[in-house]
């Protein structure tokens, strides 16, 4: 769900796609809109504001901005790489640690940056499924709570969704609003179809 948003207008969804398709749908929405529409990052499930003013080339530059273009386009450079070493966007930040932890550390082949990178490459590995089923039912819920915290039996369907009971949870929104409904489960399960 990284890097798509839905758009919706009270309980209708209105559009769904990319930051630039979905910034113009909302933009060139052709009947009046009696009720204020709402845009969500389904990565997240948290509303987000788009800035439409201007024509479309400017609504997409600003977009530009916010969301730049995945890993794949990013790495293909114009120019040919000269000597020394690649840029692999590294930060520095503080690691606090005891100093048993900054011996060992230093102890390991690579030094101190190579070891920690390896541990948290490894817990990554070890824990990218829940993590992102953790993340999956986080952006459920957030969406949930914003477009849903009103509709009956909410506080059931989410304690349902945090006990990742499938069957309760589904049961529980049956009656809600189709689009909502159906994003809800786009947003915990899609995943995990």
């Amino acid at each position: 769900m990284q890097g798509t948003y839905t758009a919706f207008v009270g309980q209708r969804r209105l559009a769904s796609g990319t930051a630039g398709e979905v910034a113009l749908a909302v933009k060139r929405a052709t009947q009046p809109l009696d009720q204020p529409v709402i845009i969500f990052d389904d990565g997240t499930g948290r509303s987000i504001d788009f800035d439409l003013r201007g024509d479309d080339r400017e609504v997409l530059a600003r977009l530009d901005k916010l969301a730049p273009p995945p890993a794949e386009a990013a790495e293909t450079p114009a120019e040919p790489r000269g000597r020394g070493r690649p840029k692999l966007g590294v930060v520095a930040r503080e690691v606090t640690l005891l100093p048993r932890h900054w011996e060992w550390l230093g102890a390991q082949p690579g030094g101190a940056s190579v070891a920690l990178r390896k541990l948290v490459d490894d817990a990554r590995r070890a824990s990218g499924a829940k993590d992102r089923e953790r993340q999956a039912r986080d952006a459920a819920y957030h969406f949930m709570s914003t477009m849903a915290g009103d509709l009956p039996q909410f506080e059931e369907a989410s304690r349902a969704l945090f006990a990742d009971d499938r069957r309760r949870f589904t049961g529980l929104i049956a009656d809600w609003p189709t689009d909502i409904r159906d994003h809800i489960v786009k947003l915990a399960y899609s995943d995990r179809a």
